[in-house]
């Protein structure tokens, strides 16, 4: 009972949210939070949902490569990218697997939901595991975005994160989580 009267304090009125910066890629927005005895104004980078699909096969992983700016290099990646309007997030992953790497994934399977900041950054993002494609022919392949795609045996890829090979946070949170369930087949994402 205790616990449940310090969260209720703990929680702030909400203010009114105020756009102060919006693009094609994402918005900000300031909003004031009071609690009790003082007030916190939270400047939030809201990039909508965002999905990534590690996508299977004997043990082997594929990996796209990408220029990414703020590592300024190509940087290794599973596919993914932002939920578009009216879009599931399943068909936002069917769809950016596709886009860059010409397989069509069917039975998609839930494999992790997270929030990569819980202040001022809004990006929900959904993993989806495939072990079940089909491959279309190249002229699918977004090339103004993904220039090599590989098979990547899943141990050599856990290899690649210790040794900063592979440094992105979608990436690695896929990898950890489906190398997790290898060993604990009972979690299970609902």
């Amino acid at each position: 009972m205790i616990e449940r009267e310090l969260a209720c304090r703990l929680l702030p009125r909400i203010g009114p949210t105020e756009v102060v910066y919006r693009n094609q890629y994402h918005q900000i927005y300031r909003v004031t939070a009071e609690f009790e005895g003082f007030a916190k104004t939270f400047y939030v980078n809201d990039y909508g949902q965002r999905v990534g699909v590690l996508i299977v096969r004997n043990h082997e992983v594929l990996l796209v490569r990408q220029y990414r700016f703020l590592v300024k290099e190509v940087a290794w990646e599973i596919p993914g990218g932002k939920v578009d309007p009216g879009e599931s997030p399943e068909g936002a992953a069917v769809r950016e697997a596709l886009e860059e790497t010409c397989l069509r994934c069917r039975n998609l399977k839930p494999l992790l939901f997270f929030h990569p900041g819980l202040d001022t950054f809004d990006n929900p993002t959904f993993m989806f595991l495939a072990q079940e494609f089909e491959e279309l022919p190249q002229e699918h392949l977004h090339r103004e975005e993904v220039c090599e795609r590989v098979w990547v045996p899943l141990e050599e890829c856990m290899r690649m994160i210790f040794l900063k090979q592979i440094v992105d946070s979608l990436t690695i949170a896929a990898l950890f989580a489906y190398h997790t369930r290898k060993f604990h087949p009972e979690l299970v994402c609902p």
